[in-house]
């Protein structure tokens, strides 16, 4: 198997989010050099189907996965909200696990309170069978928790989280170029001590949104149109020329110093043979 495995692609089914259509995920697989990859949409598994049947025909290892938004955090005072969700990957391992995906990605929209779409860490606990988790990266909850100096919080939930998720919980990484974007800088050094302290392994992802570093641009103004915002304005969501679907070899390079959070992604796909 390849020395790195994409786990975190967005299709064209994360709406407004991601833009890979999943009709080129095989040959994207065959350039980047892998022989596996995991979808993980936003809050939706629309796509899985089409996505398991159309990477098996091609040879490629089908991941089901999916993004899944958390209420990680209760508002700080009665007059506020809680914060926004964050996200956290969750992939299935058996039919037990995928029966749990479906089961996360209905309670979203059918059980979301607080204007949001997203599930309580008690829905996650739950339904955690057959299921592995990696903890979001800079912009998930532990990484919003950090960035918000709320260190102490953020311990408390990766406990929660790898109490949960009993040696299927991984610490994730994300270094959208060199130099790492200010979130990923700011959050790197937690997650590897916090990962250290407890015995648990990291795992490097890669945020695709788009297929080709080409498609930054135009992936840009596609973020613009479903936000209703300007490419001129400053306040807005922006990502990197990074969120495209880097070679195996791209990859590595980036996490040469933490060998082991690439090679994570090769043992999480031998974990998740399962398709529907």
């Amino acid at each position: 198997m390849a020395a790195f495995v994409h786990l975190r692609v967005r299709s064209v089914y994360s709406v407004g989010q991601g833009a890979i259509p999943l009709g080129a995920l095989p040959a994207l697989c065959e350039r980047a050099g892998t022989p596996a990859v995991a979808v993980t949409d936003a809050n939706a598994l629309f796509g899985a189907l089409e996505f398991s049947e159309t990477a098996a025909k091609a040879g490629v290892q089908p991941i089901l996965g999916l993004s899944l938004a958390l209420a990680y955090a209760a508002a700080e005072r009665p007059d506020e909200r809680p914060p926004a969700p964050a996200e956290i990957a969750l992939l299935a391992q058996n039919e037990a696990g995928w029966l749990n995906l479906m089961k996360l990605a209905s309670m979203v929209y059918l059980e979301s309170g607080d204007g949001w779409r997203c599930v309580a860490p008690e829905a996650v606990e739950a339904h955690a069978d057959g299921l592995i988790c990696l903890t979001g990266g800079p912009d998930g909850p532990l990484g919003r928790l950090v960035r918000d100096g709320r260190a102490a919080q953020a311990e408390a939930l990766l406990d929660r989280l790898a109490a949960a998720f009993p040696d299927r919980l991984y610490v994730e990484l994300q270094r959208h170029g060199d130099p790492r974007t200010p979130a990923e800088a700011a959050t790197e050094p937690f997650f590897v001590e916090a990962a250290y302290a407890r015995d648990l392994p990291l795992v490097a992802t890669n945020d695709a949104h788009f297929p080709d570093e080409s498609l930054f641009a135009a992936h840009d103004a596609f973020l613009c149109i479903g936000e209703g915002t300007y490419v001129s304005q400053e306040d807005r969501r922006r990502l990197t020329p990074e969120h495209w679907f880097k070679p195996a070899g791209a990859m590595a390079a980036l996490f040469a110093d933490l060998p082991e959070a690439i090679e994570s992604t090769v043992e999480i796909a031998r974990r998740c043979a399962f398709r529907p």
